[in-house]
């Protein structure tokens, strides 16, 4: 990013009253714009000053004055996937912006499940060091940062993917962005923003949860952490919001394993969250998550994990144009919060986004889900959405699957059929059931699927 001066200033030297165009760090050199859209460049100024934007790609130049906060900003057409472009920003100085491509941009937000990189060791990643170097693909790292008010700028820069940079990039995030780059053929930009142990009040405004008696009382029960924050809006504050309202493509989650012992307000929680977030942006941009993976070591509640997964599964509900990858058959060892198998949650990550955002179905996407229950002579039959063409097992037969009658004690199933979209479930124990369960345990990991190799969302019928 280079700056001018006017060249009569050289000359006079009388331009020490005036400001600089200033910039924020993510509208920089190797920065990647959204493609055909309407992008927000923004800075600062003097008041009153008139900044000229031009952009390589068009003949148009357009105009902005900044305000009485010393604030502008202006919006520009995009052009289809392609580059390198340059955007000049012409006021009392001039700054210009090289080497941007046009394409697709993602942020990758969540606690370490999304941070893990390279420097956690993670082999898919190590392996893919020594070739990963591509220049259509860039990364934008902000680091940890917290802030009791919003702020306006992040201290990070864009650069491309490389052996280097690569190293300390989120892992989940790379993969999702290899695929994208791949089957759209167009340059992807990724914004990492993420911080392992974080619960997701310190992602979303501190207004959004105080505001809610129930989410304020929830957030009250965060234990303090010595590394991570618990104040709600913390990293909003400091991660997000100063990087709004840049035009994204979407963003992808993983997170949750710091709000299991808060799980029952979670699903209000992060829809709120996502609400503010597609606000701040000025966009309904989709929301693709991960739900997070089985693990035993959530203390002596042996569902507590299951109940926030169930949560995160009701945010779908709750929050058009989103979408949820289920990992449960990626776990290697459910006593590790950190599943090593990355690769594969990136892979499911973009076919949800290729199919649901970019109309393109390369993978299968959509997970058994759920969808009634039904009775007939002892037995439960249990029908799923999302499963047209049957279900399956994987490794004999079908595990983790539990019924219960009206005492509430749930019991082994003994048989289990597969019917077309529909399981049939019994135990001579319970004469007339009531409810059934599906990997509704902390570290439980079931083995249906659907017959394309999604597996089954982790589920139960009842209430209690």
């Amino acid at each position: 990013m280079k700056k001018f001066l006017p060249f009569f200033l050289l000359i006079c030297g009388s331009f020490a009253a005036h400001a600089d165009v200033r910039l924020p760090a993510i509208i920089s050199d190797k920065m990647v714009l959204k493609q055909n859209s309407t992008a927000t460049l923004w800075g600062w100024g003097n008041p009153n000053e008139r900044i000229a934007v031009k952009c390589s790609w068009t003949d148009k130049i357009d105009t902005a004055v900044a305000n009485q906060y010393a604030k502008w900003s202006i919006d520009v057409k995009t052009p289809a996937a392609g580059g390198p472009y340059s955007i000049t920003f012409q006021g009392w100085t001039t700054v210009k912006v090289e080497d941007v491509l046009i394409g697709e941009v993602w942020v990758c937000s969540g606690q370490s499940n999304m941070e893990w990189s390279g420097n956690n060791k993670l082999k898919d990643i190590l392996d893919e060091l020594p070739n990963s170097a591509n220049p259509k693909i860039r990364f934008f790292n902000i680091p940890k940062t917290t802030s009791g008010t919003v702020q306006d700028d992040v201290k990070a820069r864009w650069v491309e993917c490389d052996a280097k940079s690569l190293q300390s990039f989120s892992a989940v995030g790379y993969f999702f962005g290899k695929t994208l780059h791949r089957d759209l053929n167009a340059p992807v930009g990724l914004v990492n923003s993420n911080w392992g142990g974080t619960p997701a009040e310190v992602w979303t405004p501190e207004a959004a949860v105080n505001g809610e008696a129930d989410l304020k009382a929830a957030a009250d029960k965060l234990q303090p952490n010595k590394s991570w924050p618990r104040e709600p809006g913390y990293l909003y504050n400091a991660m997000i919001a100063p990087i709004a309202p840049y035009d994204i493509s979407g963003a992808i989650w993983y997170q949750g394993e710091s709000n299991v012992g808060t799980n029952a307000t979670y699903a209000k929680l992060f829809s709120r969250m996502i609400g503010e977030w597609r606000k701040s942006f000025k966009r309904e941009f989709p929301f693709y998550f991960v739900q997070i993976a089985p693990y035993s070591g959530y203390g002596t509640d042996n569902i507590n994990g299951a109940l926030l997964r169930d949560q995160q599964r009701q945010t779908l509900a709750l929050t058009p144009n989103s979408g949820m990858v289920v990992v449960s058959d990626l776990v290697d060892n459910v006593k590790d919060i950190h599943p090593k198998n990355k690769k594969d949650v990136g892979y499911r990550l973009a076919g949800l986004a290729m199919a649901k955002t970019y109309g393109k179905t390369t993978t299968p996407y959509k997970y058994p889900t759920y969808e009634n229950l039904t009775v007939e002579k002892g037995k439960a039959i249990v029908s799923f959405k999302d499963a047209e063409t049957g279900l399956i097992t994987k490794g004999g037969d079908a595990q983790e699957i539990y019924i219960a009658g009206e005492d509430k004690n749930f019991v082994k199933a003994t048989t289990v059929k597969i019917k077309g979209n529909t399981i049939i479930v019994s135990n001579p124990q319970v004469k007339t059931p009531v409810a059934v369960r599906f990997g509704f345990t902390n570290g439980g990991i079931g083995n249906l699927f659907s017959k394309e190799g999604l597996p089954v969302v982790p589920f139960r019928t009842d209430s209690w």
